[in-house]
């Protein structure tokens, strides 16, 4: 369709599943993903973890922002016609230069190139939201303009922040954070914009799939890096075989509950948007921690066991505590689910002192927890685990 009146969509649309151009702009961000992934690498492998996973939640926030801010609009008002697919393609072209930008912000504080990427996708977002004003009237308008609004207001306080002192931006990087996070929040207060339940679940589930995906890839990167200049294959093995389970107890874990019948309305969903900022992180995190946990068998890390492990353990153990927080706890019934993903974190985390095979511990344990998870679901007809 060369045109067609950008109207809201309905929230009980049947069938409403992601789109080809939405699994096109998911996938372009693999690349800032794993520019991301590859910094904290570098950060943890050097005994920086500080510097390394404070500036990976950094790059992450924009890579993660920028996905939800389309990901929420076009749940409610993809017309797919041709100003539509353009506007998303200059996104994604944002996107890359986003990425591009990723190393001098995480090495060198210098977000000149991030900033512009985020211009251009916020530009072609603030052409979306005037769109969608334009066919709508009374509070719907409202909240339209409203968003519009706050993202020229905070894409000029990014602007204003590559002029502050390099010693300032980290904080003032957090105030800008906070204002993002504030215009949902403020244009829903007179106006629930029209998304659909079943559709931002779907689209929430394939980002998860990307980020484990990308750690199954970088994994698989460094064990046959490692591969080809040493002969450790006793350390390695364990390393790949944990990681393996690791990511598949992830995958099976997050995708164990149906989340759609949770989300009813911004008082549910807004929460849970926001907190998967700490689900992709992590998950994305694990494959750099098995990343790290392979240099260090190699000899290239020039870190402890102890921090080798917690590379993985620590995001490992948060993935499966906020899977919990967000998603899990809604649907279980009685203690002893209810308390499978916590302990499971618990001892993912104690993994950390068992030495050079604790990935391959872990990944024992991820195992045993859907395997615990499934037997109690059995037995109560509640998913699992």
């Amino acid at each position: 369709m060369a045109y067609t009146p950008m109207t809201a969509r309905s929230r009980d649309e049947d069938h409403r599943t992601a789109t080809p151009l939405e699994l096109f702009f998911d996938l372009c961000f693999v690349v800032a993903v794993a520019q991301a992934g590859a910094r904290l690498v570098h950060a943890l492998a050097e005994g920086h973890p500080g510097t390394g996973v404070i500036g990976y939640f950094f790059v992450f926030f924009g890579v993660w922002w920028a996905w939800m801010n389309f990901t929420w609009f076009a749940s409610a008002y993809d017309c797919d016609d041709v100003p539509y697919r353009i506007a998303t393609l200059v996104q994604i072209a944002g996107v890359l230069v986003y990425a591009a930008g990723v190393g001098a912000a995480f090495d060198e504080n210098d977000w000149t190139v991030a900033v512009i990427g985020y211009i251009i996708m916020r530009v072609a977002l603030t052409g979306q939201w005037l769109r969608a004003a334009a066919g709508e009237r009374g509070p719907a308008r409202t909240a339209a303009l409203i968003y519009a609004a706050g993202l020229v207001i905070c894409q000029i306080g990014w602007v204003a922040l590559l002029f502050a002192p390099d010693d300032a931006k980290r904080w003032l990087f957090l105030v800008l954070v906070a204002a993002e996070l504030l215009v949902p929040v403020i244009a829903e207060r007179g106006h629930r914009t029209p998304w659909h339940a079943h559709h931002i679940v779907e689209r929430y589930g394939l980002f998860t799939i990307i980020v484990l995906g990308e750690t199954i890839a970088a994994s698989t990167v460094a064990v046959k890096s490692a591969l080809d200049e040493h002969e450790a294959l006793d350390l390695l093995l364990p390393i790949a075989a944990g990681g393996l389970l690791i990511v598949f107890a992830a995958w099976w874990i997050y995708f164990a509950v149906p989340m759609h019948q949770h989300l009813n309305s911004n008082r549910e969903a807004i929460p849970w948007g926001y907190g998967h900022l700490l689900v992709f992180a992590s998950g994305a995190a694990i494959g750099a921690g098995i990343e790290v946990a392979v240099e260090h068998a190699v000899g290239k890390a020039h870190i402890s066991q102890v921090a080798a492990n917690a590379s993985v353990m620590v995001p490992a153990a948060a993935f499966l505590f906020m899977v919990w927080l967000l998603h899990s706890r809604h649907f279980k019934r009685g203690l002893a689910q209810q308390l499978v993903l916590p302990v499971a974190a618990l001892v993912t985390l104690a993994c950390t002192w068992t030495g050079a095979y604790a990935v391959l511990y872990a990944g024992l344990v991820a195992a045993a927890t859907v395997t615990v998870g499934v037997v109690l679901a059995e037995r109560r007809g509640v998913g699992a685990p």
